[in-house]
């Protein structure tokens, strides 16, 4: 199998793994070395500054001596396999880089023998790009469950960013569909990595050259839609986590049905991708917002209403809160206004230090008055016109809201090419070094 064949196998295995994120790091290559990591730098499709750039993201090997039933690389299904060697990444990796192809790479892998021969031949690559090639661009790579720790922290002293899937949000899940991974076995090395990274930022203090572990944090990701977990048990574990080992982001990825089983559900039902994105909304709430997990759900309403966002529909199930007056409620609470986001909260309290504002002002600030003149008061007077009757209010938003389905169909993640990026040619072109 030539290595075009091996790229194209992994990179098409490793597209359910969910990190569109920036880097959150900088650093120069030194002198001989090659590429560079800004914060606002690396995601999959646009950076923080608005900039498209991408990672080369790929799987060192689909072959896995695990049985999860929702992965399209279990051991039990018939796929065809292939697998880098440790110098074919990393001649890859940087050839891609030298043209202009990539920014980066996202190295996850299938568990091949067991997880610590796997961690090892991530670790001979990623050594090879640092040490041999001089790389000093951005890595983001994925830990595996059950890796002795001391593996993993050699892991991450080569990487920008790790991340350890959890997947399924519970005990119970795990159990039955991926019989071979405990939460422990995912907890554990979660841990670890929070506290080594904590250890870091001391010895960073203390030493100017301490090499640095995981500077860019770490991340999660869990599968939305494989299980019957409600949203607040995935909301409420987000934030448990978030709390725990502070981590940087976790991700939600739509259950995408690529296997046969009694368990999961049928190969033709629809990723809920409506329903991962308000998680995501919620998730910007309890991160940006100081919302907590439990204001948005309970044991009696356990699942976000996708008609409304979840910001929307707590502030309808708090009408008794509302109205707010614009120029005398506090930052904390101006954040739970529909239409207010983080900068327009910041701009009315610096606005209203030279004088009150008025709905004319709040227009020039950038809040959404379609959204926010159902909450608010200015001066003491509601928007001119305005009735605020409660559902009144609700049939306004929702009139607001995108249609969750045109032509009878949900809508579906966007590919930007329609033909493969990177030919044959190109990779030949790469590994022998012609322009």
């Amino acid at each position: 199998m030539d290595i075009y064949d091996k790229l194209t196998i992994l990179a098409d295995s490793a597209k359910y793994d969910v990190a569109c994120t920036s880097s959150g790091v900088d650093r120069n290559s030194k002198q001989g070395g090659i590429g560079n990591t800004t914060k606002a730098g690396i995601c999959h499709s646009f950076a923080a500054d608005g900039r498209c750039i991408s990672l080369l993201k790929v799987l060192m090997t689909n072959v896995c001596v695990f049985d999860c039933k929702y992965c399209v690389n279990r051991v039990s299904n018939d796929t065809e396999r292939a697998a880098f060697t440790p110098r074919e990444l990393a001649e890859l990796t940087i050839n891609f880089y030298r043209r202009n192809y990539i920014e980066g790479l996202f190295l996850s892998s299938g568990v091949i023998n067991n997880p610590n021969y796997t961690i090892e031949q991530m670790i001979k690559a990623l050594t090879l790009l640092r040490n041999d090639y001089h790389f000093a661009g951005y890595i983001h790579v994925k830990a595996i469950p059950g890796a002795d720790s001391e593996l993993i922290t050699r892991l991450g002293l080569l990487a920008d960013r790790m991340s350890i899937n959890i997947e399924l949000p519970s005990q119970e899940s795990l159990k039955i569909l991926a019989p071979n991974k405990t939460k422990e076995s995912i907890l554990r090395p979660m841990g670890l990595i929070s506290s080594k990274i904590e250890e870091n930022s001391t010895d960073l203090v203390k030493f100017r050259h301490a090499s640095k572990f995981v500077p860019a944090g770490q991340s999660t990701q869990l599968i939305i839609g494989a299980t019957p977990d409600t949203d607040h048990k995935i909301l409420t574990l987000t934030e448990g986590l978030y709390r725990k080992y502070r981590l940087k982001r976790v991700f939600f990825s739509a259950y995408m049905p690529v296997a046969e089983h009694s368990l999961l559900p049928s190969l033709d039902t629809k990723p809920p991708l409506m329903r991962e994105h308000r998680l995501y909304q919620a998730d910007w709430l309890l991160r940006f917002y100081g919302f907590e997990a439990k204001e948005l759900l309970d044991e009696q309403s356990p699942n976000f209403n996708l008609q409304v966002d979840p910001k929307c529909n707590w502030a309808l199930n708090h009408l008794d809160k509302f109205p707010i007056e614009i120029n005398k409620a506090p930052y904390e609470m101006l954040l739970r206004v529909p239409g207010i986001g983080v900068i327009g909260a910041g701009r009315i309290l610096t606005a209203r230090k030279n004088g009150p504002v008025d709905f004319s002002g709040l227009k020039k600030m950038g809040i959404v008055l379609k959204r926010a003149q159902y909450f608010i008061t200015c001066k003491g007077k509601i928007a001119e016109g305005l009735k605020i009757v409660s559902d009144g209010s609700i049939r306004a938003l929702l009139a607001d809201r995108p249609k969750l389905m045109v032509d009878g169909a949900y809508p579906e993640q966007l590919s930007f090419f329609a033909k493969p990026f990177i030919t044959r040619e190109d990779v030949r072109q790469c590994l022998t070094v012609q322009t």
